[in-house]
């Protein structure tokens, strides 16, 4: 995450103290789920982009602490038996997850952060903070309109993209174990979802911590 908690208030427009959230993004590729989380970042400053771990050597531009967290295999090992990490998945030889602490902060100064991972990665998150979760699954508006973008990016190989269409199955398969669903037939319109959803869930009571006091003073109970 690059934004501070130092950046910003953790009071709403109304003095009343929040909680951040942690919001989770998943779809199958092509869906449009990285368009989406771009639009969102570029747009609010209270949302800022989870940092995760790695064991995988940084790649030419890259930034410690900026675009991954680099640490050696015997360090993230540490990292997970001592319960330092909220999600933590294998991909190919490298090891990635979620360092707890700077999400924990930031949540605490009432910034939400913004989560690119799997519907794995999304049920350990669950099973870890479940009351700070709100996860949406990104669905395509039909299976030749998600092959038809695949192909559109024209980056990947045939046996690449029928890879893809055919994890898309499984994937997919899990969106009854999100909060909310969109389907993106239109980006910005589904752009416009998410961020009615973020503008809900920022007003549960239960994440409006400061709301007691906020009620007292309108009281005028000391």
């Amino acid at each position: 995450m690059t934004k501070s908690a130092e950046t910003f208030s953790a009071d709403d427009s109304n003095g009343i103290r929040r909680r951040g959230l942690m919001l989770v993004l998943s779809s199958p590729s092509g869906a449009g789920k990285s368009t989406i989380a771009r639009a969102l970042l570029s747009s609010d400053p209270r949302l800022s982009m989870s940092v995760s771990a790695t064991t995988r050597p940084p790649r030419p531009g890259e930034i410690d602490g900026k675009d991954y967290h680099f640490v050696d295999r015997t360090r993230f090992e540490a990292m997970v038996r001592d319960s330092q990490l909220l999600e933590h998945a294998r991909v190919f030889d490298n090891y990635y997850g979620t360092p707890k602490t700077q999400v924990e902060q930031a949540l605490a100064a009432g910034l939400d952060v913004l989560f690119d991972i799997d519907w794995q990665g999304t049920q350990q998150l669950a099973q870890n903070a479940r009351a700070d979760l709100v996860s949406i699954f990104i669905l395509p508006p039909s299976v030749a309109e998600l092959e038809r973008r695949l192909r559109g990016r024209a980056q990947d190989s045939e046996e690449v993209v029928r890879n893809r269409m055919n994890k898309a199955g499984d994937e997919m398969s899990h969106w009854p174990e999100y909060d909310y669903i969109v389907v993106n037939n239109d980006v910005d319109c589904s752009v416009a979802s998410v961020k009615a959803i973020i503008a809900a869930e920022r007003l549960k009571r239960d994440r409006l911590v400061g709301l007691p006091d906020f009620v007292r003073r309108l009281r005028g109970v000391d």
